[in-house]
């Protein structure tokens, strides 16, 4: 295949599964129902950090953001844009490519390879005595994996300018930065991995040659970038033990961490030594965005969502919140096990306290997904069925997505509780502490990526450990109020630390770009 080497491309590119807009087809004429496709397409920006990140280098970059289509109407947008280039007034003027990939291959790499496999063994969460069980069928979804992620390193090359700075983003896309070397030699390639990395003799599930076909594509790029030192380290060790390659340990050369990679980011090690080249490994801890999350959480609509939720927890109560997807790696069950846990051990709290849990829905399309869900419900019922009474609801579960009243839940915090079993960063645990009116106790689990950086000031609880995590709970609810202020002041400013525009540029200025 021939690409534009004429200098006419872009210098910075980020590709990742999700785009920054997404399409949703109007009932005004659907494809497929005889006539022109006129059907309505309405778009939604969303946010967070590569938009304000691709915001932030400006105009003059010519940067280009290659995602893939998600649904009907993102392909349905492909179709009637040319080569797949949205409108840049659907997009806040950002420059987006948008993949038509195939439905079926997409279903078989995101939920079958992506979601099911690749989640599952970073975030530890296999029944191994049945799963995973890798056989021909998965062979089958292998292959669309690579596909897809031969379609974005393809669109990559096509779109670059001689020498661009590629940032290649999360587990959905591992293969892309070793095709892409292939395919264009000359770019400045970056990946970076939001969720944990596992441990070799977990990471070892897969079969051996997945498994290095994973590793051996992360490190065709330049860099490989994770959102604390123990997931580096993790990959580290796993190519080490899968590949060979040789680990060059310990810290960069005084000065060489400090240049371009902005507060809150460090070098984790000079890198990966395989087959001839060095794989650099960086760690950026994202942060939450303080500006946004204090003007957002002032408005009418969250102001209207905190007076109902004040009312539905009564006058004089304290709060547990949590705010999750209901996510396998979230560990909501256990946490609502705690909380029970900790009602029968200190019935003063009876009628004293409320835990707001917010469990929207995730990843229904998958059917464990469904059954945690609906298990999520059991024991939340369960709970206000044996402690309820007529004034009092021991948990108030909403599953129904709101950020409005999320942020409503943070102003109300006396106490966030973030349990999950194995998490990426977990940027709840950092949001709360920024929003609450009061200053919240923070009841962390060790195995989150905030530990890293919020540890100190938190309660810190194995996920696993019921037991353990009611007595936290206990203690963060009995925490004086100058104590509670003081660590929630010190864990907003280590939240803080990296917001997302500072973590996406330190990102592209360690490459170079």
């Amino acid at each position: 295949m021939a690409f534009d080497r004429s200098g006419t491309g872009a210098r910075v590119l980020v590709a990742s599964n999700r785009g920054p807009v997404s399409y949703t087809l109007g009932d005004d004429g659907p494809p497929g129902s005889g006539g022109p496709d006129t059907a309505t397409l309405t778009a939604r920006r969303g946010g967070g950090g590569l938009v304000s990140g691709l915001s932030a280098i400006g105009p003059d970059a010519g940067a280009v953001w290659v995602c893939a289509a998600l649904g009907e109407g993102d392909r349905e947008a492909v179709r009637r844009a040319a080569g797949g280039h949205l409108d840049p007034a659907d997009t806040g003027g950002q420059r987006v490519r948008m993949l038509d990939i195939a439905p079926e291959v997409f279903t078989a790499a995101y939920n079958d390879i992506a979601n099911s496999v690749l989640w599952f063994v970073h975030h530890l969460l296999y029944q191994t005595p049945l799963d995973p069980v890798f056989d021909d069928r998965f062979r089958a979804r292998w292959a669309a994996y690579e596909n897809y992620n031969a379609a974005f390193a393809d669109a990559l090359a096509q779109e670059a300018a001689d020498g661009a700075t590629v940032l290649v983003q999360d587990y959905h896309l591992a293969l892309v930065p070793g095709l892409l070397r292939d395919l264009r030699p000359d770019l400045r390639i970056g990946h970076f991995s939001h969720t944990p990395w596992a441990p070799p003799d977990y990471f070892r599930l897969l079969p051996d040659d997945i498994a290095a076909q994973l590793l051996r594509g992360i490190l065709g790029g330049d860099r490989a970038a994770f959102l604390t030192r123990r997931w580096a380290d993790a990959f580290a060790d796993c190519c080490a033990a899968v590949l060979g390659a040789e680990v060059e340990r310990g810290e960069e050369p005084e000065g060489r961490a400090a240049v371009g990679t902005g507060p809150g980011a460090v070098i984790a090690g000079p890198g990966v030594r395989f087959e001839g080249r060095t794989t650099r490994l960086g760690v950026h801890g994202l942060g939450a965005d303080a500006d946004f999350l204090r003007q957002r959480s002032r408005r009418p609509d969250v102001d209207e969502r905190l007076a109902a939720l004040r009312e539905q927890i009564g006058p004089g109560r304290k709060t547990i919140v949590r705010v999750d997807r209901t996510e396998l790696s979230k560990n909501i069950v256990r946490g609502l096990l705690a909380y029970r846990r900790l009602l029968e051990r200190q019935p003063e709290w009876r009628g004293r306290v409320v835990h707001l849990a917010f469990a929207y829905p995730s990843r229904q399309d998958l059917a464990v997904y469904r059954e945690y869900t609906d298990e999520v419900r059991r024991v939340a019922e369960e709970i206000n069925a044996t402690f309820g009474t007529a004034d009092w609801q021991p948990v108030a579960l909403h599953v129904k997505d709101d950020f409005a009243r999320s942020l409503a839940a943070y102003r109300l915090a006396d106490v966030a509780l973030v349990n999950p079993i194995r998490d990426g960063m977990n940027l709840v645990a950092k949001e709360v502490p920024v929003v609450s009116e009061k200053g919240c106790a923070l009841v962390l689990s060790r195995e989150a990526g905030a530990f890293a950086e919020l540890g100190a000031d938190a309660l810190v609880v194995n996920p696993y450990d019921v037991e353990a995590t009611a007595r936290a709970l206990h203690e963060a609810l009995l925490m004086p109020d100058a104590e509670r202020a003081g660590r929630s002041g010190r864990l907003a400013a280590a939240a803080t630390a990296l917001p997302p525009r500072d973590w996406f540029l330190a990102q592209l200025r360690a490459l170079g770009g």
